[in-house]
């Protein structure tokens, strides 16, 4: 990676940062000359050998807790220029069928305590005039995939939250990025929570088969992570605010096209069509 990127930055937060995208996105900063501080909920979990490497432990479950780690962290790097959100989990199963508790933690560690922590992220670098904050949205925001509605409205919520504070961050030094990830090859669908179906029948049970049969095809053929952490550092070199969608053509590119100048049932078609629905 080039230096410019450490010439703006010096210091970066990224929660979610032992697996997948957050480990990448990690990689490449420290790659370029940034100093970061990752997190895991078991700190243990971070073996990043890099001295410009910081193990922090945060729950992002406990909303709270996860602000007073962030602060302190902010504190130890005499504050962040960068702060990527991309902590998060999956949960697969019909949203009537899955008991509501599971689709509650989800919007509140995904949605709610993000947003936490973008907001005590935000005030840092707003006083200082200086900073990015990247919050890993999906293009699941605009592609709802079928099984993971509130996956899906996180991650929505997220790209909206996004919008707003571009407009309000405007002509201060400050710069959001909406970044909306396809599908990697990251064992996200391993790690993905299948709650028990009560009541489903065996409608729902064989769609649910089909659909998680296409999922995971998907990741498990999607691109590299570091192809994802390459085009969020040409992002943050550009030093601006914006939507960056990044993964495979047909998701980054050509999906996003037909979405915006085809129709809603178009779309619906065409995934109903590749999930077997």
């Amino acid at each position: 990676m080039s230096s410019s990127l450490s010439a703006r930055y010096r210091t970066a937060f990224v929660t979610g940062a032992s697996t997948g995208l957050g480990l990448a996105f990690t990689e490449m900063l420290l790659a370029a000359g940034v100093e970061v501080w990752g997190t895991a909920r078991d700190a243990a979990r971070l073996k990043i050998a890099h001295a410009g490497f910081h193990p922090v432990g945060l729950e992002l479950g406990d909303g709270p807790a996860a602000e007073r780690a962030f602060l302190a962290a902010d504190q130890a790097a005499g504050g962040f220029d960068i702060v990527v959100n991309n902590a998060g989990f999956g949960a697969f199963g019909a949203f009537a069928h899955t008991d509501f508790s599971v689709w509650e933690e989800q919007l509140r560690v995904m949605l709610v305590n993000t947003a936490r922590l973008s907001h005590a992220a935000l005030r840092g670098m707003l006083a200082r005039k200086n900073g990015a904050l990247v919050n890993i949205s999906s293009i699941a925001g605009e592609f709802g995939m079928p099984y993971q509605a509130v996956y899906n409205t996180t991650k929505a919520g997220l790209s909206a939250l996004n919008e707003s504070l571009m407009y309000e961050v405007k002509g201060t030094g400050v710069i959001v990025i909406d970044f909306r990830p396809g599908d990697f090859r990251t064992d996200f669908e391993g790690s993905v929570r299948r709650p028990a179906q009560a009541g489903a029948d065996a409608l729902q049970n064989g769609r649910m088969a089909r659909v998680w049969q296409g999922f995971t095809a998907m990741m498990r053929t999607g691109p590299a992570p570091a192809e994802a952490a390459a085009d969020l550092h040409a992002a943050l070199c550009r030093g601006r605010s914006g939507t960056v969608r990044t993964g495979r053509f047909f998701q980054a590119v050509l999906g996003p096209f037909l979405a915006r100048f085809g129709s809603l049932a178009l779309k619906r078609r065409i995934q109903e069509k590749y999930f077997g629905l």
